[in-house]
């Protein structure tokens, strides 16, 4: 059996900068062979589709995240922690939001950041189930925010400034709310807004499990 030429993680961090380059539409298994000077066939020797190709960068994204927990940290910090470390790993990469979406990888680096959310949400009183229906939801926040957040950070073509000045042209008379809070909408303090979002999203886990321990006893 002919030995390839390259190895799986050659691949996967030649494709991670193909996607930093191209972005994930120019992304293809041709290219990749062209950017590692090898054979199509060398690359599907490690992943047979695209898909799977896009299964192993996803892996490849979180590899940091959740590695160095606290076991004195209260479920909240735990879990501002990890959505925090995931939301930072996403962004190492241009899409990385998009290329880990809906990849549902069985990988220890993917199931290690699972545990750490849906344990943290046990300890607060959940039982597993529930738990992970939390971790769902604060895994698709993390990812519908670092999409927008790509979406306007470097190397987009949106112009915000006109856009707000679209906005305030549009809400002045009609929707008096949206104007009040233009400056909250409009802000690129992404930090805040990201833990704010987190924190609220942490706050209406705490009272849901109280409200099911309550029902349930």
């Amino acid at each position: 059996m002919r030995v390839p030429k390259i190895q799986r993680e050659q691949v996967v961090q030649a494709a991670l900068a193909l996607l930093d380059q191209d972005g994930l539409e120019g992304l293809t298994m041709r290219k990749l062979a062209q950017s590692l000077k090898v054979q199509a066939p060398s690359l599907y020797w490690h992943f047979d589709s695209k898909q799977a190709l896009i299964d192993g960068m996803a892996d490849a994204l979180v590899d940091t995240v959740a590695r160095d927990l606290s076991k004195a940290a209260s479920w909240e910090d735990r879990i501002l922690q990890v959505a925090g470390e995931l939301r930072q790993a996403l962004l190492r990469h241009r899409d990385g939001a998009r290329v880990f979406a809906g990849t549902y990888v069985v990988t220890d680096n993917v199931l290690r950041t699972s545990e750490a959310m849906i344990s943290a949400f046990v300890q607060a009183g959940a039982n597993a189930e529930l738990a992970a229906v939390y971790s769902f939801s604060t895994t698709y926040y993390v990812l519908g925010f670092v999409m927008e957040e790509q979406a306007l950070g470097p190397g987009s073509t949106l112009d915000l400034a006109e856009r707000k000045r679209q906005f305030l042209a549009s809400t002045h008379e009609k929707y008096p709310y949206s104007l009040a809070a233009s400056e909250a909408i409009f802000s690129e303090n992404f930090d805040h807004r990201f833990v704010i979002g987190l924190e609220l999203l942490i706050a209406g886990s705490c009272q849901h499990i109280r409200t099911d321990c309550a029902q349930s006893h």
